[in-house]
């Protein structure tokens, strides 16, 4: 049976780690562009100031992905690129570019989806306040506003948030991603409902101010613990750990963010943990807000999460455990179980809106880019997404992340996850033999796999 006929293909990016071009143009700053220059913040004090030029180059980059063959490109885009301050002008050049990057990936028969935010949180809104200030949901809801009223005439596909968990967590919990922020919990549990209720005010407002048909969704991260065994046991055991949290891991968890987007309610635990902490935040009308109808649920995933302690390692790993350049563990299965879990809680489709792999990568002497350990990857990986798909999950596609290398946050230059290899010296471009593996999957519709 295989993938439905109708399987989306495709590969995703991010504004601030491809498109350079900072300050160029009208854009105004975001958090990523000052605090990325903060002694510590990345590896060998890199920032994204040019990162892959996508600015001026996104023809060859669009020519790239349809030499590849993906059909649909996930992108994000820069909010203060868009609109320099956050809220109020609009940036014309910012619109002319996202107008003739959308045209052209139409143009050469790629289908267009947009991510509203990808981490670059305008830093005026910032020195406001930020997602810890409630009118963070007005900022946000202004910005989906100009974004559906300018691009969905042509885009169809749209998500809100990319990673709440992730943004959250390692820029206002630990610190380590800009604005490098250690935050209380009590603070923490603030922005992530500032956050979950821009989410649910940009649904609407997109589906208000559309001018065509439109698909919206979000992109969380948080795999699912895989069972260790299929008993109906250790089935149950992984189904409930995957939606647990405690007071130390609850921004990362995947049901303190699911439960209220998708059923409408905070899991009663996170009332356990937070009582007046969090009562106090939600107002009338909040939670009708936050679940407002979502069309697929989205999720980034790379590994299962694991539970528990055994000796040195979680449940997901074991000494010699095979591993990405990023340390994460390989885990072949993970996408059918993530999948499988989140749609017997939330029955919604899901659209794997990221799933890659950083390895270590250069161009060979022959010239070309040989990268078996990521055709290795995300052959395991799909194996266990179309056994999803034939056991009857609504599954909407797959994004491979990333389509190119590009700047990975805190870790710089030095993690490549992209299908196509970037010198960014010379900005010259190398598709690596994953991506001519992957036209031959999009060709085949997986059969090959």
């Amino acid at each position: 049976m295989g993938f439905p006929k109708d399987f989306k293909w495709g590969a995703a990016s991010a504004a601030y780690q491809i498109e350079g071009a900072y300050n160029e143009d009208g854009k105004g700053l975001n958090i990523w562009d000052v605090y990325s220059k903060k002694a510590g913040v990345v590896a060998h004090g890199e920032t994204g100031d040019i990162a892959c030029d996508h600015y001026r180059r996104f023809l060859d980059d669009i020519t790239l992905m349809k030499r590849i063959g993906i059909k649909y490109y996930r992108f994000s885009i820069n909010w203060t690129r868009l609109i320099p301050d956050g809220v109020g002008e609009i940036n014309e050049k910012g619109v002319e570019f996202y107008n003739n990057l959308i045209d052209a990936l139409i143009e050469n028969g790629i289908e267009p989806m947009i991510t509203l935010f990808h981490w670059d949180y305008p830093y005026e809104l910032h020195c406001k306040g930020g997602w810890l200030n409630r009118d963070s949901s007005d900022w946000f809801a202004y910005y989906a506003k100009t974004a559906a009223g300018l691009f969905s005439d042509r885009v169809k596909y749209w998500m809100t948030i990319n990673e709440p968990q992730t943004f959250v967590g390692s820029g206002y919990k630990y610190g380590n991603f800009a604005p490098c922020i250690q935050a209380p919990n009590s603070e923490l549990v603030r922005i992530a409902h500032n956050v979950m209720l821009s989410h649910g005010k940009a649904v609407r407002t997109i589906r208000e101010n559309a001018k065509g048909e439109t698909v919206i969704g979000f992109a969380v991260t948080g795999a699912c613990v895989m069972p260790e065994n299929e008993t109906a046991e250790g089935i149950e055991f992984a189904r409930n750990a995957s939606f647990d949290f405690n007071e130390e891991s609850f921004i990362y968890s995947n049901s303190y963010w699911g439960d209220p987007i998708v059923l409408g309610r905070y899991p009663d635990k996170a009332y356990d943990l937070f009582g007046d902490d969090l009562r106090r935040l939600i107002k009338d009308g909040d939670m009708e807000i936050i679940s407002t109808p979502v069309d697929f649920y989205g999720a980034n995933i790379y590994n299962d999460t694991g539970c528990g302690m055994c000796g040195e390692y979680p449940s997901n790993e074991r000494i010699g455990m095979p591993r990405t350049m990023m340390g994460w563990p390989v885990t072949d299965d993970s996408l059918y179980w993530s999948v499988r879990f989140f749609n017997e809680r939330y029955d919604l489709p899901a659209l794997i809106t990221e799933n890659g792999m950083a390895n270590t990568e250069w161009i060979g002497l022959d010239g070309r880019v040989h990268d078996d350990m990521r055709i290795d990857y995300v052959a395991r990986y799909l194996r266990g997404l179309k056994k999803a798909c034939e056991s009857g999950i609504g599954i909407m596609g797959y994004m491979y992340w990333s389509i190119m290398d590009n700047f990975e946050w805190s870790s710089g230059y030095d993690m490549r996850f992209g299908l196509i290899y970037v010198d960014y010296l010379t900005q010259e471009r190398t598709i690596k033999d994953s991506g001519y593996w992957y036209t031959k999957v999009i060709e085949s519709n997986g059969e090959n796999i």
